[in-house]
């Protein structure tokens, strides 16, 4: 029974919200990485959270320093991109949303540009091959690196908005959630949302978080990552759920990630479970399959298994995701139309 419960994960459609590129670089890909710089004396337990283990998020961030040491040229960045792709198209995932903030490096010559432009070129690449996938890119914010930085990256993200066929359709606020506040951050996430790019912010990752969330729900944004500490239950107020609720802000839902990231206690006390009971969209993604050794099956499979969900309301939870995707209504359209054609395979 349980190979084809594994089965159904497998076969059910899926749509990904919130993926962090290089958080999202497999085991895999990683020996690449490491075969081609032996010099950084990188071993694979610096990449990665396994099974049963645990860290402090200060302790995830340190994870993600090392991954950016092996990936430092358009040569890298193409292949973690091409991988990560081909990998969640693999494991059954429909529609992706890539976010990553650009980096630049003086030593190997890459610049903040070269490196949007070289996901794109893995986006493209992908398509080229006809992978069975549909893939849009959100430029990231890193919140540590202050409001003149967050300016000039909605000022790229805005470019590649215009000019890269509708392939960057967002930008997603991200980092440390313990460095700096969203106040100083503003203006840039305001032209951002005045130019027509789409916000993902992550908010209340941390429960220090509250009056910036406060704050930040005015904008509004159009989806929310986390969201952990927002509800009262866990020390949040009703008036950050109302003004989630009032503006119907879709949640991206992370559950390995934040119980192997210590900012929530087990997978049985999630807020998925507080916001799906309030019938409030949310869409379980995997925030970094590498670094937390998952995939988006394993999540589903998760959620299904935690809070007693059938097979019925598993696909619901699948197909109403669409509604929430940054990309066209007419490609939302042809989504619900591949879930219908899919659906009784995945029954079968």
């Amino acid at each position: 029974m349980e190979q084809q419960a594994d089965i159904f994960y497998r076969e059910l459609p899926k749509v990904e919200l919130h993926a962090h590129l290089n958080g999202s670089v497999s085991v895999r890909t990683v020996e690449k990485l490491i075969s081609r710089k032996p010099q950084l004396n990188i071993k694979h337990d610096m990449t990665a959270i396994g099974k049963g283990q645990r860290r402090t998020l200060d302790e995830c961030f340190q994870v993600f320093k090392v991954i950016h040491q092996l990936v430092d040229t358009e040569e890298d960045i193409l292949m973690v991109a091409t991988d990560v792709i081909k990998e969640f198209a693999a494991d059954g995932v429909k529609y992706l949303e890539l976010r990553s903030t650009p980096r630049e490096d003086n030593n190997t010559g890459l610049t903040k540009r070269r490196y949007v432009e070289t996901v794109i070129k893995a986006i493209q690449q992908c398509k080229n091959e006809e992978v069975d996938i549909d893939v849009r890119f959100l430029v990231a914010i890193d919140r540590r690196n202050g409001p003149e930085v967050a300016m000039e990256t909605v000022k790229l993200a805005e470019d590649f908005m215009l000019a890269s066929d509708g392939l960057v359709v967002g930008l997603d606020l991200s980092g440390d959630p313990t460095v700096g506040h969203g106040k100083y951050l503003l203006p840039a996430l305001q032209r951002a949302k005045n130019c027509g790019l789409k916000l993902s912010l992550h908010l209340s990752e941390v429960l220090s978080q509250l009056e910036e969330s406060d704050l930040l729900l005015n904008l509004p944004p159009d989806r929310i990552g986390h969201g952990t500490f927002l509800h009262p239950e866990v020390g949040g107020s009703q008036s950050l759920v109302d003004k989630v609720v009032k503006n119907n802000i879709p949640l991206e839902l992370c559950l390995t990630s934040n119980v192997k990231g210590k900012t929530v206690p087990c997978f049985a006390k999630h807020h998925f479970k507080y916001w799906y009971q309030l019938g409030h969209p949310s869409v379980i993604c995997t925030d970094d399959k590498g670094v937390f050794s998952t995939d988006l099956s394993q999540e589903y499979q998760l959620a299904a298994s935690t809070f007693g969900l059938g097979p019925d309301a598993v696909w619901e939870l699948s197909r109403r995701a669409i509604d929430c995707i940054f990309a066209p209504e007419t490609l939302k359209a042809q989504l619900k139309h591949k879930w219908e054609e899919l659906q009784p395979q995945a029954f079968q």
